[in-house]
């Protein structure tokens, strides 16, 4: 795992810093299909982070898939949002090291291996 790609329908910044680097879906082109953000994050060892239930669908069924991030908490405002990313990140980079798939929920973080 060299970094993270979030994808479009999230912020490209925020007020924390992982511990790899992050690329953000805009800087790729703008309205990328999945399949092309699917690629691009598979073929650069990226975990994808996306609000897009598709990519969690998906990475139970592709074989090695890239690992994916699904913050499935709803829309927050912003100031909120950034907060609460911050305080769980830690726990989501060190479960995404070992499984493949994470979705964060306001009161629960699930992992699958």
């Amino acid at each position: 795992m060299k970094g993270f790609l979030f994808d479009e329908n999230l912020p490209s910044q925020f007020k924390f810093v992982p511990t790899l680097p992050v690329t953000h879906a805009t800087a790729l082109g703008t309205q990328l299909e999945d399949s092309k953000i699917w690629a691009f994050a598979k073929q650069n060892d990226l975990v994808i982070v996306s609000k897009d239930a598709d990519f969690s669908d998906r990475v139970m069924l592709a074989v090695p898939p890239p690992r994916v991030v699904h913050p499935v908490f709803g829309n927050l405002r912003r100031t909120a949002y950034h907060a609460y990313l911050a305080s769980v990140w830690p726990k989501i980079e060190s479960l995404i090291k070992h499984r493949k798939w994470v979705r964060v929920f306001l009161d629960r973080i699930e992992s699958v291996s």
